[in-house]
């Protein structure tokens, strides 16, 4: 892939991300508070972790398994794993236009439920 498709991947990945925001913030009001009250401490942080991951489709693919070369997969990753490097993105000790950008405006508690989410699932060689 050449450097001039640079510009067009970030400004597909930057639709998709405000997409993805969209999504989640029109959906936020779909968590069911009775539901979860029955759930495990565990399985809370798993399914809060589904939600916020509906951000993450665009690039790392639905349930965390890339489509894209250019994109990891990151289904079924250490769950310390990620959160390092959820956390490595939000402080800058890691660049990635896309990713720092994404990190940014996680919370401690959104980055502790999306590593808990996808090291969760299967990995892509794991089906």
């Amino acid at each position: 892939m050449t450097s001039n498709n640079l510009p067009w991947r970030l400004l597909k990945g930057a639709l998709l991300l405000s997409a993805g925001w969209a999504l989640m913030a029109c959906s936020d009001s779909e968590s069911g508070g009775s539901a979860q009250a029955s759930l495990s401490p565990e399985q809370q942080r798993i399914d809060e972790g589904k939600r916020v991951a509906r951000m993450c489709v665009g690039c790392h693919g639905p349930e965390g398994v890339s489509r894209v070369a250019s994109y990891p997969s990151i289904a079924g990753l250490s769950q310390e794993y990620l959160e390092e490097q959820l956390y490595a993105f939000r402080s800058g000790e890691r660049d990635n236009p896309m990713m720092s950008s994404v990190a940014r405006n996680l919370s401690d508690e959104a980055i502790d439920s999306l590593s808990h989410y996808f090291a969760s699932l299967p990995g892509a060689g794991d089906e």
